[in-house]
């Protein structure tokens, strides 16, 4: 089995409280008083206490051109993804020259090379470490980046491989664009990254951390507007729509009972839920088709409330908190979970 041998989350360097942020960002994206009235509700509504962002929020308000976001997103991304990973491989005592595979992901920037070339530069990487660079996935991709690394080491048990993810929501916001979709995510998303680093059944001797048994995905049908960009001339541009927590009820229940079942599990025998911090309403609804008490998605809730929505990272970042505040009896399952565009989800069976 796959073995999880340290998860680090690393946060942009600008601070905010939600309040500062949301009469900024109301500047930028309401024009009349009831727009911004409804966005301040939208924030509110978020269960947001701080976030944090790659630029001072000055800078952040000023920026309108893609191009100059874009290399924004490749400067500061670069060195927060190499934060993250040279944290978790020192966490895991493990050398850069050992990593085989580096798995990257991210939804708020593009580049090519991708970051993870100029990640594997900075950090030491080997010249002939394998890259698979993943984009559009968004908050689903931390749960699949570590369910690709499981399929990956299922077949090469001596080896180590790496899941990078950075993410820069604040240089996504559309300045004066008055839809929902835009008002929401400005009051939920912000910056940062994190890495994992997982090792095969061969290099496992010693680690003690959870191990990945098996993954499930379900692309949900007829629902490609649900999450995602429309990409323009002033980029990425959000779609959201507000249909993701009853989805989260329609599938989520049967898509988690299929995966235990395999295994001879059941939802009451699960110790221990790792599951991104999607919004107050997913949350809820996640709580709600699996019977589940709020205190079991505590360190899900505390996120959110701390650093908000960082797509594919914050899934990770809920794993190494769970990693280093919970104890669970050894061998016991868990599931880390997150849903993002498609729509789909991905599930990652645990044993702690």
């Amino acid at each position: 089995m796959t073995t999880i041998a340290a998860a680090r989350g690393v946060l942009a360097e600008h601070r905010y409280p939600q309040h500062e942020l949301t009469e900024a960002f109301a500047r930028v994206c309401a024009g009349t008083a009831r727009e911004s009235a409804l966005l301040r509700r939208f924030h509110r509504s978020t269960k947001v206490n701080t976030r944090y962002l790659a630029l001072p929020l000055e800078q952040t308000c000023a920026l309108t051109d893609f191009g100059a976001k874009n290399d924004a997103f490749i400067t500061h991304g670069t060195r927060l993804g190499a934060d993250a990973l040279t944290a978790a491989l020192d966490e895991a005592g493990v050398r850069p020259d050992e990593v085989d595979l580096i798995v990257f992901t991210t939804v708020t920037g593009v580049a090519a090379p991708s970051l993870d070339a100029r990640i594997a530069s900075r950090v030491g990487l080997r010249p002939d470490v394998k890259r698979i660079p993943m984009f559009g996935l968004g908050c689903v991709a931390g749960a699949s980046g570590i369910a690709r690394l499981h399929d990956y080491l299922v077949s090469r048990p001596n080896q180590v491989a790496v899941l990078v993810s950075v993410e820069l929501c604040s240089l996504t916001v559309q300045h004066n664009d008055r839809s929902v979709a835009n008002m929401v995510a400005s009051g939920l998303f912000g910056d940062g990254a994190a890495a994992v680093v997982a090792v095969g059944t061969e290099r496992a001797a010693g680690i003690d951390g959870p191990q990945v048994v098996d993954s499930r995905t379900h692309l949900y049908p007829d629902t490609e507007r649900t999450m995602g960009w429309d990409i323009g001339s002033t980029g990425l541009k959000i779609v959201l729509d507000a249909e993701v927590p009853v989805l989260v009820e329609q599938y989520l229940r049967q898509d988690v009972q299929t995966l235990l079942q395999a295994h001879r599990l059941s939802l009451p025998e699960v110790a221990g839920w790792v599951c991104h911090p999607g919004g107050p309403k997913v949350i809820e609804a996640i709580c709600s088709t699996l019977d589940l008490e709020p205190e079991a998605l505590e360190i899900t809730w505390r996120s959110l409330a701390e650093v908000g929505n960082l797509s594919s990272s914050s899934v990770l970042h809920v794993l190494a908190d769970t990693m280093d505040k919970r104890s669970f009896e050894p061998g016991s399952p868990g599931v880390l979970m997150a849903m993002g565009p498609g729509f789909c989800s991905e599930l990652v069976l645990l044993r702690w």
